[in-house]
């Protein structure tokens, strides 16, 4: 956890965090829901109801999407791939996974758990409309949370990267290709294309009229973005870096010092007059430290 997530415990022995964050989302949705939606939906209702269904529907979306975690996080476990922990954040939520999946098919069955409880909540949601049809708060909130949560899983499913539908597509690949570096870049820049379509049709939006949501729409894009170029970037480095080794890079030209050698004599004659940032330190025969540059300059200077 870091500072700016507030732990809540464990579940399954994953850490589970709530980052701050997610009380802007928070207040954004309870407002949204108690001003418009609810009140468009089921009109005629005290204003106070639709307060406490908008805050109560907030927080249960934040239960499915910490359940839709855990269905990555619980898959991840049973294949043996360690999870460090579990953030609700702005954007939903993330399963800080440690690891690659060991082969294509886990990676299918670990991207697709989180889309698959989402749609079992949808449906249970689905069922619970039917079973309190004449409580109306209750009818509207089972509606409200089946409707989210099949609209979160078909957004998930969607083909591009970071979205679990994104890494869906690199497990079919990657046991298509036997190439996962191929199938990361592919999963990847379908994502960055999706992402700039979400961000041209939120500016879109925003010119017709409807500004707030356009907004929101442009921002879910430059975060689509964002994350499918990291992964890009991360995989041409992997691959750049694939199979060398460090002696391939190593300096086998290195500089000795004595210990008993006075810093300003260091700096005179190998750093200034040398032109090197580091030395191996010996005593005797036998190499005892090293000293860098940068330990040279936190040394505080007197007078």
């Amino acid at each position: 956890m870091t500072r700016h997530q507030i732990p809540l415990g464990r579940i399954f022995g994953i850490s589970i965090g709530l980052d701050y964050s997610w009380f802007l989302i928070f207040a954004l949705m309870t407002w949204s829901l108690a001003v418009s939606y609810f009140p468009a939906a089921f009109p005629g209702w005290p204003a106070s109801l639709y307060w406490v269904l908008g805050a109560v529907s907030a927080i249960m979306l934040f239960v499915s999407v910490l359940l839709h975690e855990l269905g990555h996080s619980v898959v991840a476990l049973h294949y043996r791939v360690p999870v460090r922990s579990i953030m609700i954040f702005l954007f939903g939520g993330v399963s800080q996974i440690g690891g690659e999946a060991p082969s294509g098919g886990a990676e299918f069955w670990i991207a697709f758990a989180g889309p698959a409880v989402s749609l079992a909540l949808a449906a249970v949601f689905g069922l619970l409309q039917y079973l309190v049809a004449g409580i109306g708060p209750l009818y509207a909130l089972a509606k409200y949370l089946a409707y989210i949560n099949g609209a979160l899983a078909l957004f998930n499913l969607i083909p591009g990267f970071p979205l679990d539908g994104g890494r869906v597509l690199r497990a079919v690949l990657w046991t298509a290709t036997r190439n996962f570096g191929q199938a990361t870049l592919i999963a990847a820049t379908a994502g960055r294309a999706i992402a700039f379509v979400f961000i041209l049709s939120g500016v879109w939006q925003m010119f017709a009229g409807n500004f707030g949501s356009g907004l929101w729409i442009a921002f879910i894009g430059w975060f689509l973005e964002s994350a499918a170029s990291t992964q890009v970037q991360q995989q041409m480095l992997q691959g750049a870096l694939a199979g060398h080794t460090v002696a391939e890079v190593m300096n086998r030209s290195y500089a000795t010092i004595p210990a008993t050698i006075h810093l300003q004599e260091l700096v005179d004659r190998h750093i200034l007059g040398g032109g090197r940032r580091s030395f191996i330190v010996t005593q005797g025969d036998q190499p005892v430290g090293l000293v860098t540059l940068r330990q040279i300059k936190e040394v505080p200077r007197e007078g």
